[in-house]
């Protein structure tokens, strides 16, 4: 059989599947191998080499087509309900014009200045957090480092004072469902829109503070823009406002636990790294490649697109498989293993075109600074649970729900 003719019964991508979410990476193998551009059951197609995947993700043929993905997965009603209604303004799934008039707003606070400017308090927040358990000699690296560390910095960036923050220091369990490939139990969107209502409260209260007393944070700059009148609705107000947040802390802490996962999994790399500090910004980029934080990203042919000899017609739906292209021996020497001094290393996980991650700078910033500190200051990092870790119930998203590890 050709590799790339698409069959309507293939096996090799079961999001559905415990042991596809806990380790998907020979299935995908499976995929690039045998049908790297397939159709599959549910009607959407999935790309899994490194090539195919930067093509869909840069060429201006493909484009979100939100609205009709979500239908399709759930139904025609589906923006009767607020949460998917509140996701339909997020600049992450917008097209242009709409897209680049939401991105403009936003991106002036990452600009490489901005970010370079927020290392000093990033390192005041590692240098504390450590300070709370480096005479413990343990801690659950997810609970007590990795999430506080991203929340704390969105929330800098945000303006949210700090007496407020409380509620935003436990991370939901299944943060992340929504964009899956899947579609989400009753059980799971009672949860999603609890979270949903408390936060828009909370930041439509924010707003009003801002508007009354404006301060040098990122709500304050959308709110005026909001005042302003075209550029931003109430809506698109709080809808990015809670995109924002989300985006800010959740893929870092992922990048934070399964880097650390996987430079623990591979001592000789974790004696390398503290050897030599000086490729810490290469390991990053490999931890990225190697257990990517964000595992797929949608797009939808705007016409019909041949891709090595295999038509996508206009208006059909790509999961561009982040996390398999990551894998691909055609783009990487030596894919399965993780390399801290590998060379060049240009992972997709932050996506790409006009959609690539506007954080991207700021979580490489955030992880520079969390790992150096770590490896100076806890000697002897090592993995205290006998078994495989858990993780969460999650495909887009990957992640840990927590990690023991000890030092000394």
């Amino acid at each position: 059989m050709n590799d790339q003719t698409p069959v309507a019964d293939a096996p090799l991508f079961n999001p559905f599947s415990p042991e596809f979410v806990r380790n998907p990476y020979p299935s995908f193998q499976l995929l690039r191998e045998n049908q790297p551009l397939m159709k599959t059951p549910l009607g959407f197609w999935v790309a899994s080499r490194y090539a195919d995947v930067q093509l869909i993700l840069k060429d201006k043929r493909f484009g979100k087509g939100f609205d009709e993905r979500m239908k399709m997965r759930n139904g025609d009603d589906v923006f009767d309900n607020p949460v998917y209604a509140n996701m339909r303004t997020w600049m992450l799934v917008q097209d242009p014009p709409d897209h680049s008039r939401l991105r403009g707003l936003v991106a002036k606070a990452f600009t490489a200045r901005r970010i370079d400017a927020l290392r000093p308090q990033i390192q005041k927040l590692v240098d504390e957090l450590l300070d709370g358990v480096e005479g413990r000699n343990s801690m659950d690296f997810i609970h007590d480092f990795a999430y506080p560390l991203p929340v704390n910095v969105i929330c800098d960036m945000l303006g949210i004072p700090p007496e407020d923050r409380g509620r935003f220091q436990t991370g939901s369990k299944i943060s992340g469902r929504l964009i899956d490939p899947t579609p989400v139990s009753d059980d799971e969107m009672r949860q999603i829109q609890e979270g949903f209502e408390g936060q828009s409260a909370y930041f439509r209260e924010l707003f009003a503070r801002r508007r009354a007393e404006p301060q040098d944070d990122l709500t304050t700059v959308l709110v005026q823009a909001e005042e302003a009148g075209e550029r931003l609705s109430e809506a698109e107000l709080v809808g990015n406002v809670i995109l924002l947040f989300g985006a800010g802390h959740e893929t870092t802490v992922n990048l934070l636990g399964n880097g650390l996962f996987a430079l623990l999994q591979n001592p000789d790399e974790y004696a390398k790294l503290r050897a030599n500090p000086d490729l810490m910004p290469g390991a990053i980029e490999e931890m990225l490649r190697f257990d990517s934080s964000v595992q797929m990203t949608g797009r939808t042919a705007m016409e019909d697109v041949e891709i090595n000899g295999v038509t996508i017609p206009k208006g059909e739906h790509v999961i561009n498989l982040l996390g398999a292209a990551n894998r691909d021996g055609a783009a990487f020497d030596d894919p399965e293993s993780f390399q801290a001094d590998r060379k060049d290393v240009r992972p997709t996980s932050f996506g790409g075109g006009i959609h690539f991650c506007l954080g991207a700078q700021l979580a490489r910033v955030e992880a520079d600074i969390a790992f150096c500190s770590l490896l100076e200051r806890l000697p002897g990092l090592r993995l205290d649970a006998a078994d495989a870790p858990d993780w969460r119930p999650t495909f887009t998203l990957r992640g840990l729900k927590s990690l023991p590890i000890s030092w000394g």
